[in-house]
């Protein structure tokens, strides 16, 4: 069930190998200011990929990255405007989510931007999903979670980056396979989701690991199990919801992407630069203390990879959109 949402990134990863100072050559030149539309709130797995990439990809080419916050709507704010909005000069590019990017408009007429009006340029990230509740609460592992949600359905609250994002689907996957109804409160991004959990004011936070992963480092997050396949190496105490009996494995990929349009020379440039970055072991020494997944996609690939993906995404809501609906 949604197994292909995960991938390990191996291959291009190997790939990623340094290449020559002509790989620089393109649109993009020092000094040069480049826009980055983020759809979610400061403190999101958005924001934590975009503090985490920029400051090598500028070195690599020497631009400087502006960040443009955006939040509301399941990331659609920044995807309609970078669909909708923006001119195909180079000088303006989003962080792009999966599944967010395709199940908004999947889910909603009202959204009318779509995959065919973005370029994507390159995945970088692809992030487990994970259940985590205050260090406080009483709930030590996820069979206690669904045993008070069984025994009072639709009282246990567990908080999502909104509806429509990764951490909604998940939350409805575990509920099919549970049999069991949460409560479930939408924030406007993974952050405020996380930080309601810390603070006690919802029951649990559905999120992903590398968001959450420094808070249960610290010890202010407890993390009950994981959407992976196997367990993590950072988190290797965390059982995989697969182990313990329901068969859900998810996550979010994280990338970036321009309009339609958008020149072929600095996409090139732009790819070329993040090839060099995931390949830098200060990078990936970085990616690993937050837990964070490296798995690189570039250029036509990761087109071709939103395109699976939202033929997944179509069949996923048609197999719950009649209990969403219901639900609210």
């Amino acid at each position: 069930m949604w197994r292909s949402f995960l991938t390990t990134g191996l291959t291009a990863l190997v790939l990623a190998t340094s290449q020559p100072a002509s790989a620089q050559n393109g649109p993009y030149k020092k000094g040069d200011d480049v826009t980055v539309l983020i759809g979610f709130k400061a403190g999101g797995g958005s924001d934590a990929v975009a503090q985490l990439v920029q400051p090598f990809l500028a070195k690599e080419l020497g631009v400087d990255f502006v960040n443009q916050y955006l939040p509301g709507a399941t990331g659609a704010i920044a995807w309609t405007q970078l669909a909708k909005q923006t001119k195909p000069d180079g000088q303006t590019i989003s962080i792009t989510n999966t599944p967010m990017l395709m199940t908004n408009y999947i889910m909603n007429k009202a959204i009318t931007y779509n995959i065919k009006e973005i370029t994507p340029i390159a995945n970088i990230v692809t992030d487990p999903g994970i259940v985590v509740v205050s260090a406080k609460s009483p709930f030590k592992s996820l069979q206690d979670l669904i045993e008070a949600a069984k025994a009072k359905p639709k009282t246990v609250t567990v908080g999502n980056s909104g509806v429509g994002g990764d951490d909604f689907f998940t939350t409805v996957l575990l509920e099919q396979a549970a049999e069991v109804r949460f409560q479930k409160v939408p924030f406007q991004g993974d952050g405020p989701s996380w930080a309601a959990a810390m603070g006690g004011k919802i029951d649990a936070s559905f999120n992903n690991v590398g968001i959450t992963f420094p808070q249960i480092r610290e010890g202010n997050l407890r993390a009950l199990a994981v959407f992976a396949e196997k367990r993590l190496p950072e988190l290797p105490d965390v059982p995989t919801v697969k182990e313990l009996g329901y068969d859900v494995v998810a996550g979010s990929s994280r990338g970036y992407s321009g309009p339609a349009g958008f020149p072929e020379d600095a996409r090139r440039q732009l790819v070329e630069g993040f090839r060099r970055v995931v390949a830098n072991p200060e990078f990936q020494k970085a990616a690993a203390a937050q837990a964070m997944n490296i798995d690189f996609i570039p250029g036509d690939e990761y087109s071709a990879y939103l395109k699976r993906q939202e033929k997944e995404f179509r069949g996923v809501w048609e197999s719950v959109k009649d209990q969403v609906r219901a639900a609210n």
